[in-house]
């Protein structure tokens, strides 16, 4: 006897972000090599690294650059290499 092939709508997701959001329920920060460590006494609050960070990990509140979002930053450096200041530096993940 032959077996019913299945069809694409058959098989079950897997693997896929199925709605808007859900990406921050996963932890990707495990994934760097370098942490960016910033220097308070340094930092203008201009922002920068806010506006530039592709994974929306710079945390910021009533203006102000308080730190990151270690569970989601994946060590690019980017904030490091855009701040005016050089307040932001990365280094090795531990």
């Amino acid at each position: 006897m032959s077996q019913k092939k299945k069809g694409w709508k058959d098989i079950p997701i897997g693997g896929l972000i199925d709605r808007g959001g859900t990406a921050a329920e996963y932890k990707t920060g495990d994934w760097r090599t370098f942490r960016p460590v910033v220097d308070k006494e340094k930092c203008i609050n201009c922002l920068q690294c806010w506006i530039y960070c592709p994974d929306s990990s710079i945390v910021v509140k009533d203006q102000k650059m308080e730190g990151f979002d270690y569970d989601h930053c994946k060590g690019c450096g980017i904030c490091a290499s855009i701040c005016p200041v050089k307040c932001i530096k990365m280094e090795k993940e531990k």
